[in-house]
Parts: structure tokens; sequence; C-alpha cells
């Protein structure tokens, strides 16, 4: 009999020449682990965002830092500019590691894209997540009431990313990395401003919302709107830091989600 991937179309071989492990970084094989969390950027960010989690997070947790297009050792691939293609790629791409429990973060942009992903597994008969962390993004249903960013002009568009205040200033002031960065800036804020909702049923899993205290592009209420989206326990917990305080609040963050997937029985 062929394998769930197999029959719902999702194994037919990931697309653009990725492959399951050519899709992570920083990843640590454990072969005795009871769980892989697959961890997602934000926008403009890579799998150095998780580099550390491994090491901080409990020996039963294998975390697997995922690699998106356009980034890392995936720099010569280009970035994808939606939402949907950018979740199927990588659905086909981590399928042969769906092969033991798994768990889902993603952090804004992350966010998006591991609900996505656990709806299109869903949809194609697919086991999903036991349990999905989203952080730091409203919820998918909310309507985006600011205008989109990602084709200012690029002088407008790099004062928005001052503003945001998520990318190193030494980064900003560096002309020749700024022309590396920018195409993959703008294809992500363009694959996230782009973004179309499709009404479906809610999730199983149990889905677990963070956010930062002094986030002034996510309120408490935008956090709150993800738990229309599960039929399972739902739990909204606050970090002190802003939209980026899943680095300044690290340690906090790692000690609160060892705690629900103990708490959840998944370790």
């Amino acid at each position: 009999m062929k394998p769930a991937g197999a029959r719902a179309g999702l194994s037919r071989g990931p697309s653009r020449g990725a492959t399951a492990i050519s899709s992570l970084a920083y990843h640590k094989p454990k072969p005795r682990a009871t769980l892989r969390l697959f961890c997602f950027p934000y926008a403009g960010g890579s799998a150095l965002i998780y580099r550390e989690w491994g090491a901080a997070l409990p020996v039963q947790v294998e975390v697997c830092p995922v690699q998106l297009p356009g980034r890392g050792h995936r720099l010569r691939e280009a970035p994808l500019q939606r939402m949907q293609p950018l979740a199927e790629e990588s659905a086909r791409a981590l399928l042969p590691l769906f092969d033991r429990p798994f768990a889902f973060f993603g952090h804004s942009m992350g966010a998006l894209l591991a609900f996505e992903i656990a709806r299109l597994l869903r949809a194609r008969n697919v086991p999903g997540p036991s349990h999905l962390f989203v952080s730091g993004r409203q919820a998918p249903q909310a309507a985006e009431t600011e205008p989109p960013t990602y084709d200012l002009p690029e002088p407008e568009f790099i004062e928005e990313l001052r503003r945001l205040n998520g990318t190193p200033p030494e980064v900003l002031a560096h002309p020749e990395l700024m022309q590396v960065m920018l195409p993959l800036l703008r294809a992500d804020f363009e694959a996230v401003q782009t973004y179309a909702y499709r009404e479906e049923p809610p999730l199983d899993c149990p889905i677990s919302i963070y956010g930062g205290v002094q986030d002034e592009e996510v309120s408490r209420e935008d956090l709150d709107g993800w738990c229309a989206q599960t039929n399972a326990p739902c739990t909204v917990r606050l970090f002190p830091g802003d939209h980026f305080f899943l680095n300044t609040a690290r340690d906090m963050v790692l000690r609160t989600l060892a705690r629900e997937l103990h708490e959840r029985h998944l370790l």
C-alpha cells in the first residue's frame, strides 16, 4: 500500500530540487526523540533563528529549523512570493520527516506558513501536527487593514524595515548586503501581504499562541482570534518585548514551550 502522502499526491517529488534534508539547517537528528518540532522563520529570517533551540529544549525534542528558498544554503533558489506555493513546496519537501509525531512552530510569516501547511496536510489526508505554536501574528481570518509595503520604492521600503526593527542596523547600513537582502525581504513581505484566507473547518490539534507585550503590530485581540482555528484547547501567552520577543525573550519562550509539550503529554 502506498503511504498517505503518495495517495494524496504530496510525494511526487519536491519541487525546485528541495529534499527533506536540504530544507533544514542546523538540524541534529535524534533517533530516540519522541517529537520533531519544525520551526518556520519570520519574513527575511532564516533557520539561523532556531540554531540554539535543539540544545535548549528537552532531549525528547528533535528541532528541525526549516530553511526556506532564497536564504542560507538555498540562497540561489528564488524566494516564493505567494504563501500557498510556499506551503506546498515545504509540505512536499518535509513529508519524509513526518514519519513520527511532530509539531509546528512559526513566528510572524512563519506562523501563517505553519498554519497553511497543517491545513494542506489535512486536505491531502496526511496526518498533521500534534500541536501548532503560532507566534507574533494576527489570526489568519483577520482582515488586513494596512496598505501593502512590499512594492514601495527602495528608500521607503528600507525605512519600513527600520521601523519594524527586525533587520539589524548594521545590515541596513551596508548597501551591498542590502542589495542581496532586498529581493528576499520583498518576496516574503509580498507572500504575507497578498495572503488570502480561505474558509475551512477548524484544525483538530491544540494551538498555542505567543505574543509580545510591547508588540505594536499584533494586539492581544489579534492573537485571541487564533482560537477560532481549532476544535482543541487553545492558549494565549504574552512575553516581554516587541514583535521580535522571540529573540529577546528566547529563554522564557523555550521554557514555556517545553512545559506545554509536557502538559500535552507529547514528551
